[in-house]
């Protein structure tokens, strides 16, 4: 990838993911975040807070698993032990047609397995044309098969054919040590359930306090869709959001170190000179090259090869001279 095809993705991608994080239009109506034990949401969920915060959107938290309330929302609703047509109603009196809202649902779980009400028809009916969902949904949490229709396609699939963006986040740590093991031909590591041991459900470097690494794929109006991976620093840490390939500690050595040379070539990327001292470009020039001599003829003669026979040639007089 040329250096100006990197910059038009990084500022491209970069002004992309700030309009998803302040909910500005219509940009994407449903946002599903898949998140396991591994490295959890709620990171990602306090930089929509934040960001939704600041472009004064109101936001509407449901909670079917969050006990305390986070800071800068604006109504917080107890959907535990809740249906899905009471929740329904308790929502639809509190969004307002005039202003944008922002719902945040801390878990599809509760909503996913409920054969009285499909989970596609309560997200239909909850957004509106001034309302963005953002809802997190578990991958690590299996469902029952539908009792219905055993042959029906699982939640996750319907949730991932209707949502417009889908956010799968991963370890900071862990997405390091796989790299780490690439980058030297050895076998990825693996974490949590992965390893199957005894009593293990979190692995090493689960929920890491520096950040998290997003994977995104949002889906245009015209089809198009766009992938790319983010570094997600904590909330009011001095980093910034960039691509997971611009992060330092992600960069191989040789990328981080090299330097880019006059003729467009990086520096530093070889473990050997490439190029040659003076001696040696003199040694080089007065090196006299096999049948050189032939080329030393007139002009116009047309090129020569020059061999001296041995003892053990047998030459045929009829042959043509050559």
């Amino acid at each position: 990838m040329t250096d100006r095809t990197l910059q038009h993705r990084r500022v491209h991608n970069l002004l992309l993911i700030q309009k998803l994080l302040s909910v500005r239009g219509d940009s994407s109506p449903f946002t599903l975040v898949l998140d396991t034990i591994e490295q959890t949401a709620k990171p990602l969920i306090s930089h929509y807070i934040h960001n939704a915060k600041s472009s004064k959107t109101d936001i509407v938290f449901i909670s079917f698993e969050t006990i305390k309330p986070p800071s800068n929302i604006t109504t917080f609703i107890k959907a535990r032990r809740k249906d899905a047509s009471t929740l329904q109603k308790e929502i639809s009196t509190i969004i307002s047609p005039n202003k944008r809202t922002l719902l945040i649902i801390d878990t599809l779980h509760p909503l996913s397995h409920d054969p009285t009400h499909p989970l596609s028809t309560f997200l239909s009916i909850i957004l509106t044309p001034t309302t963005s969902l953002l809802a997190t949904y578990h991958t690590d949490i299996p469902l029952p098969p539908s009792p219905t229709n055993p042959y029906a396609p699982s939640p996750l699939t319907n949730l991932k054919y209707l949502a417009t963006t889908i956010f799968t986040t991963h370890s900071l740590d862990q997405i390091l040590a796989r790299k780490r093991a690439a980058d030297k031909s050895q076998p990825e590591p693996v974490f949590g359930l992965a390893e199957e041991k005894d009593g293990v459900l979190v692995g090493m470097g689960a929920n890491g306090c520096k950040g998290l690494v997003v994977e995104m794929e949002h889906r245009r109006k015209s089809g198009r869709g766009v992938e790319e991976t983010f570094f997600f620093p904590v909330v009011g840490a001095k980093e910034k959001i960039v691509l997971l390939d611009d992060y330092p500690a992600f960069r191989r050595e040789d990328e981080r170190d090299g330097k880019v040379g006059a003729e467009g070539g990086k520096e530093g990327l070889s473990t050997f000179d490439l190029g040659i001292t003076e001696r040696q470009r003199r040694d080089r020039e007065g090196v006299v090259l096999p049948y050189f001599d032939a080329q030393s003829g007139e002009g116009g003669v047309g090129g020569r090869i020059l061999y001296d026979m041995g003892a053990e040639d047998d030459f045929d007089d009829e042959e043509d001279e050559i």
